[in-house]
């Protein structure tokens, strides 16, 4: 996927074999599956060409890492202090960049409490184990 995100356009198990040859001996038919994988999974999209298929990415990795967190955040028992203890691993970069990301939203990202809400932060927000991966 990332070479495919990479080059952001339709490409073939040529150009990726090509790319990837660059770095490391690899097989035709390696590439192959994987990008087939990936269509079966629905990760891409393909379109016949010649008696060769073009690959695309059905999302952007940027679309692609807003899913993963969600999907993580909304597995938590306790979202706040997921939240919490996500944005204490925050480095000060990315910080700045929840920061710009909230300026953009603007006032649709402003969630009104209610007067009687609170929200408690964990005692130990790193002491929290991660449900295993599937």
């Amino acid at each position: 996927m990332t070479r495919v995100w990479k080059w952001n356009r339709p490409v073939t198990v040529r150009e990726v074999l090509e790319d990837l040859q660059q770095e490391r001996s690899i097989a035709y038919t390696t590439v192959m599956t994987v990008l087939d994988n990936l269509h079966q999974k629905g990760w891409v999209r393909r379109e016949a060409e010649g008696r060769a298929y073009r690959y695309e990415a059905v999302s952007t990795r940027a679309a692609y890492a807003a899913a993963l967190m969600n999907e993580a955040w909304s597995r938590s028992d306790n979202p706040a202090a997921a939240l919490v203890a996500f944005f204490g691993m925050m480095s000060a970069e990315q910080r700045e960049a929840l920061s710009d990301a909230m300026r953009i939203i603007g006032p649709a990202a402003q969630v009104p409490l209610s007067e009687d809400s609170t929200t408690q932060a964990p005692e130990n927000p790193g002491a929290a184990e991660p449900e295993a991966e599937r």
